[in-house]
């Protein structure tokens, strides 16, 4: 449109008030300076563009200048706000097309449109058609004016007044953006892992706040003002994973060294450096490029961003810290047995199953070497151990530690055999100066013939293992699925044999013990026994080294020696004082910390006499570490009990070690009574054991005799005491108390 004619002093409104002008020339419609004010006019009247263009045009408002655009009609001015942005202002005309098109064109703006920060001022030259109080309420009008009253300095004063509401709008809703832009990219860089994924994503997320392309590094502090890039990106991708000092290339960047220094953020035209300070953990910093130094409002949203990002690495560092512990062994630092299981189910659901092979590694006799060289020096033993595996097997192969003296080894079965494994443990391991020989035990399963999960792959390797450390150390063995019917077999068995000692389905039954010469009982033999809920029997010889192998037989062990002697209290008040009870003690039950405890409440609860208790133990036990054996035993005679050598002959005796031993009684093993009358020379172990009894002053007792010759071999012999079949089965306690008033009663 042309520029009006009627000189910018005087109009049809009269004398205007003077105002002062810029030197420059207006701005032309249609440019945009940089930064300037956006003001559409909307007005018909040609005359009011030109008039307002030249008294606003050579004016600043808040230190920057006016750009405006002009719109002719209610409809031109809808099709230039579809693709014109940032207007601040809307002068707008209230008659145009229609009567009312200034108000339909404000509907629009506000309701279609969406702007609610732009200001309108309605401009009228007809005050008969001023808008309702409803419409400038419900519309957010920012003014209205009669064209008559808007003065040069009014229009300054008007315009300028909405610009600073305008520019308080779009601060608050800058900030609220960028506040919104923090929440979000705290939400975003939560679901990050680790420290260099989130540190990248908070460089990510740094940019778009400042709307600038990425490019910078996040690092952490280290001594003497060197700094190790954790994350990077743009100009300084390749600096990720360096360290970074004064006198490295690059060396660390001044901004950066300054806010680490200062432990403040710093803002430049150059660069922003943000102190990223942990509570907890490590401190960091952050770099970012910029291309102009950030604005005041984003200055101080980079400050809260960076309070964020501080606290958000601190909650990762402790996550890495608890996912490190919870996942990884802390003295090898090799994944741990948890780790090893999820590892193992992911072999299992993938095609790695088809050839992979797990392998247990167990250090044999390495508790020795912990307690003969310290704790320490067994700690970097297992240290130097776990290295050479790492090292010296594949790199595609997973090495963990399951805990203790075991690793685990997992991969293709190409790299994971025992000679392979083995053969780490030829050459000895240097500790501390010290040449420390060790060998290993391994155990392996195939994943493809395994069925489950990966820790039951784990259990079924750790089945193969003990089955090779029963049969040979420093050797393998491979899982085979009759192992795992066998293993959980015996697990039922456990649960079973809990459940019946709980429902009180385990008993005593007692086998006299009968003098040869006057054929009449002297003692019993409390024998556990098993009868299941439908009546059947469970053999000792299948239930009672299960009992030893959980632990049971500490508890049900107690059970037997309260039983029994209660059972002799009762059997000596019917009469029979000169009477024995014998009861079993395992290995397990007898070494047990509280075993001599245990045995003195037994004999101070029941009032059983120590001198007619009697303890059975095997002849294995008394072999095994004999010095510590001798002490306990020495402890346990002091409350009078006497001690018997079950199953004589079966085993290794030491002569010398027996001397030593305080016993009171040998006792035959069936199998040698069996031979009496199996071969010419069948008595002759059994004759040697009544000559050892004799010269050492022991009694003897013959077990299982069945037969009269038996019986009459023995007596010849010299053997004063036997038991077994041919003179009585075992019986219940009821059946005891029958059978003994039957005999001829002995009394002390």
């Amino acid at each position: 449109m042309p520029p009006p004619s009627t000189p910018p002093g005087t109009g049809q409104d009269g004398p205007q008030d003077d105002l002062v002008f810029l030197d420059e020339s207006p701005a032309q419609p249609g440019t945009a300076a940089r930064g300037a004010w956006r003001v559409m006019i909307v007005d018909d009247d040609e005359d009011v563009h030109s008039t307002t263009t030249f008294a606003l045009g050579n004016l600043d408002i808040q230190g920057r200048p006016l750009e405006f655009l002009h719109a002719y009609s209610a409809a031109q001015a809808r099709e230039l706000l579809r693709y014109e942005h940032d207007i601040a202002v809307i002068l707008l005309d209230v008659v145009m097309e229609q009567d009312d098109a200034g108000l339909h064109l404000v509907r629009h703006i506000r309701e279609t449109l969406k702007l609610a920060d732009v200001r309108i001022i309605l401009r009228t030259g007809q005050p008969g058609y001023a808008p309702e109080i409803d419409a400038i309420r419900d519309f957010d009008i920012n003014d209205y004016k009669t064209k008559s009253e808007l003065t040069r300095i009014k229009l300054y004063t008007t315009v300028t007044a909405a610009i600073r509401s305008y520019e308080q709008i779009r601060r608050i809703d800058d900030s609220r953006r960028g506040l919104n832009r923090i929440v979000e990219a705290g939400t975003a860089l939560m679901t990050l892992h680790g420290v260099r994924d989130f540190a990248a994503g908070a460089l990510a997320q740094a940019a778009a706040l400042l709307d600038e392309p990425p490019g910078g590094l996040v690092c952490v502090a280290g001594d003497a003002g060197a700094v190790h890039v954790v994350a990077a990106c743009g100009a300084w991708q390749g600096c990720e994973g360096r360290h970074l000092g004064p006198d490295t290339e690059p060396p660390v960047p001044p901004a950066l060294a300054r806010a680490l220094a200062e432990r403040r953020n710093v803002h430049g035209d150059a660069g922003v450096a943000l102190h990223l300070a942990g509570k907890a953990c490590r401190t960091f910093a952050m770099l970012l490029d910029v291309s102009h130094r950030p604005a005041e409002l984003q200055e101080r949203l980079l400050n809260v961003f960076a309070a964020n990002v501080a606290v958000g690495l601190d909650n990762v560092e402790l996550l890495s810290h608890l996912h490190d512990a919870a996942f990884y062994d802390t003295l090898s630092k090799l994944p741990n047995r948890t780790r090893l299981i999820e590892i193992l189910d992911a072999a299992l659901a993938g095609p790695a199953r088809a050839s992979a092979t797990l392998c247990l590694v167990d250090l044999d006799h390495f508790a020795e070497t912990n307690d003969a060289l310290g704790h320490a020096f067994g700690d970097l033993l297992l240290s130097t151990v776990a290295a050479r595996l790492q090292n010296s097997l594949s790199r595609h192969l997973t090495v963990a530690r399951i805990g203790g003296d075991i690793f685990g080894v997992l991969g293709d079965a190409a790299h994971v055999y025992p000679a392979g494994i083995l053969a780490l443990f030829q050459q000895p391991f240097e500790i501390e100066g010290q040449t420390v020989q060790v060998s290993a035990t391994l155990g392996l399963v195939r994943l493809a013939e395994h069925d489950g999960s990966g820790t039951d792959a784990l259990k079924d390797a750790d089945i193969a293992l003990k089955r090779a450390k029963s049969q040979q150390r420093a050797g393998h063995f491979y899982f085979t699925r009759n192992m795992g019917v066998e293993i959980r077999e015996r697990v039922r068995m456990m649960h079973a044999l809990r459940s019946a000692f709980s429902k009180h389905e385990l008993f005593l039954a007692y086998q006299p013990q009968m003098d040869l010469v006057a054929r009449r009982p002297v003692g019993a033999e409390a024998l556990l026994r098993w009868k299941t809920e439908d009546g059947k029997l469970v053999p000792p010889d299948r239930f009672i080294p299960i009992a030893e192998y959980s632990g049971l037989i500490i508890d049900i062990g107690e059970w037997v020696l309260r039983t029994a002697c209660a059972e002799l209290v009762h059997l000596r008040a019917a009469g029979h004082e000169n009477f024995t009870m014998s009861v079993n003690v395992s290995q397990v039950q007898f070494r047990h910390p509280q075993f001599l405890q245990v045995l003195r409440n037994a004999l101070a609860d029941t009032g059983a006499p120590p001198r007619y208790v009697e303890l059975e133990i095997t002849e294995s036990m008394a072999m095994e570490e004999p010095d510590t054996f001798i002490e306990m035993l020495a402890q346990v005679k002091e409350t009078g009990v006497h001690i018997a050598i079950d199953d004589f002959g079966t085993g290794f005796s030491s002569l010398s070690h027996l001397q030593r031993l305080r016993i009171d009684r040998l006792k035959i093993d069936r199998a040698f009574v069996t031979e009496i009358t199996g071969s010419t020379r069948g008595s002759s172990i059994a004759e040697m054991v009544i000559q050892l009894g004799r010269n050492l002053g022991l009694s003897v007792v013959a077990e299982g005799v069945e037969d009269e010759h038996q019986a009459s071999v023995l007596q010849q012999l010299g053997c004063p005491l036997a038991q077994g079949f041919l003179f009585a089965r075992p019986m219940g306690a009821d059946e005891l108390s029958g059978w003994l008033a039957g005999q001829p009663a002995l009394r002390a």
